[in-house]
């Protein structure tokens, strides 16, 4: 069974940073693309980056671009999300999810096709 674990959460001020990290155990994120999604209260879960295995290609939201950076560590085999400049917008739950991504062409931005999910870690941002 695999299991995402997404760490690094927590409370900071307006215009700090935080650095958020998921894991894998029963399985690897290796080979796999991975995405970051984020629901705030009410809210539907939006996407906010991913990152494909085939040449590292990333993707942003729209509100996080030049403000975030997702990457991959694969000695660790972990994905990071850098995110800095935080506004009290970006307060929501953080989920990591893992996608196949076959062939290296599917659509990251959807929620449709991450197979596995973690529970999420809680960023809020003061203002």
């Amino acid at each position: 069974q695999v299991q995402l674990v997404e760490s690094g959460g927590g409370l900071v001020q307006a215009g700090g940073s935080l650095r958020l990290s998921c894991a894998a155990s029963g399985d690897r994120l290796k080979t796999y693309a991975v995405g970051w999604f984020r629901q705030a209260p009410g809210k539907e879960r939006e996407f906010v980056a991913a990152i494909r295995w085939f040449y590292g290609r990333t993707y942003y939201s729209d509100p996080v671009k030049g403000r975030f950076t997702i990457s991959r560590d694969d000695d660790k085999d972990t994905v990071n999300l850098q995110m800095s400049s935080l506004q009290p917008e970006d307060t929501a739950v953080y989920y990591c999810a893992r996608h196949p991504d076959y062939e290296g062409a599917a659509d990251l931005t959807s929620k449709t096709g991450y197979y596995y999910w973690g529970q999420g870690t809680q960023v809020t941002v003061s203002s």
